[in-house]
């Protein structure tokens, strides 16, 4: 079954590179984010850890939890982390879960039911495995996104999705494109008039369903 947008993500026990976790617990009160490799020792992955692992003070601050997930056992996982410090030049302070079971990439519908892995197989046996997940302190999928093995992902849009999903959260508001901290949100089209001058102050309105506003 596919996961969709709010649905409560599946809950599992797995091992990880700083031992073993049971999912929903280890997110906690948390925001977190899964995101997913198919094989270690692989150039685009490395790079992309090596993103995630240099944001380490932007996800702290924003009380974030990030966690990957690859087809690989732990013993991999432990020495791939050193490629990726030779690479970013910053520690991998972050679990990796190990997924050779394939069990985690089934749960969240990264790879059909009766998949497998060969012997000998390359990153290509599991190139579906390449999403992100941000998932809320409830437990529930708030925004998903999957890359081809060929491009490597942007992790300054998933900081500023990031942003984007806690400060609707907070606020009650929605967020135009390309929208970045600091700059005019959007009142919802469920809100009257009346009710957003109470609640926003005043309010620019571009179209009869498009208002903005800054946040105060």
């Amino acid at each position: 079954m596919s996961l969709r947008i709010n649905a409560v993500v599946p809950d599992f026990e797995a091992d990880t590179s700083q031992g073993p976790i049971r999912f929903h617990e280890w997110i906690g009160d948390s925001w977190a984010i899964l995101f997913s490799h198919p094989k270690d020792f692989t150039p685009v992955c490395t790079t992309e850890f090596g993103a995630v692992a240099q944001l380490s003070d932007e996800w702290k601050k924003r009380g974030t939890k990030v966690i990957g997930v690859s087809v690989d056992g732990v013993e991999d996982h432990q020495r791939w982390a050193t490629d990726i410090k030779t690479f970013s030049g910053s520690e991998v302070d972050f679990p990796i879960i190990a997924d050779d079971s394939l069990n985690v990439s089934k749960l969240f519908d990264m790879l059909p039911e009766d998949a497998y892995l060969p012997d000998g197989r390359t990153p290509a046996d599991s190139a579906t495995v390449r999403s992100v997940f941000i998932i809320g302190p409830d437990k529930q999928l708030k925004l998903s996104m999957t890359y081809p093995m060929t491009v490597g992902r942007n992790f300054a849009e998933i900081l500023r999705a990031l942003d984007a999903l806690q400060t609707t959260v907070k606020h009650g508001i929605a967020t135009p494109a390309d929208w970045t901290v600091g700059q005019d949100v959007i009142i919802p089209p469920s809100v009257s008039n009346e009710d957003a001058k109470q609640k926003y102050g005043e309010y620019e309105t571009v179209l009869p369903y498009l208002r903005k506003t800054p946040l105060r």
